[in-house]
């Protein structure tokens, strides 16, 4: 049974990018370009994600969001702003992706009679190792 990828809509319109300095590679180049991107999306007043949508988000991204409910994520992988952007676009779709996808109902299985008599086994075996260790009588 596989799940079928939920549908996100085009949410670019309502981020906003942000650049500045990165840290890391770059030579002399460094100190002059603005290559970290950060991508802010304000997840509360959204109005291309339902309610439904939103509230899970807030709730599996608790820790990523602000308490204003605005979503941050920074990307300085690469020395060229504009790929730091592409990868920061693709990275919050992912977030987005993973974090709207439901979860799967866990169904309750019971063990085989094999692995309960290898389990019990065990213990005897574990429970003759530990008895032997005791003290010897004359």
């Amino acid at each position: 049974m596989t799940m079928e990828p939920i549908h996100i809509p085009d949410l670019s319109s309502e981020m906003v990018f942000q650049s500045s300095r990165s840290s890391g590679p770059g030579g002399q180049n460094v100190n002059k370009v603005n290559s970290r991107v950060e991508l802010r999306f304000d997840l509360i007043n959204s109005n291309l994600l339902n309610e439904q949508q939103k509230t899970i988000l807030l709730r599996k991204l608790a820790s990523r969001v602000t308490n204003d409910g605005i979503l941050i994520l920074a990307s300085q992988e690469d020395r060229s702003q504009l790929r730091n952007k592409e990868l920061v676009v693709i990275r919050f779709y992912e977030i987005l992706q993973q974090a709207l996808k439901p979860v799967r109902k866990r169904r309750a299985t019971r063990p085989t009679r094999a692995s309960v008599e290898r389990r019990i086994q065990a213990k005897k075996v574990r429970a003759q190792r530990k008895s032997s260790r005791g003290k010897i009588d004359f």
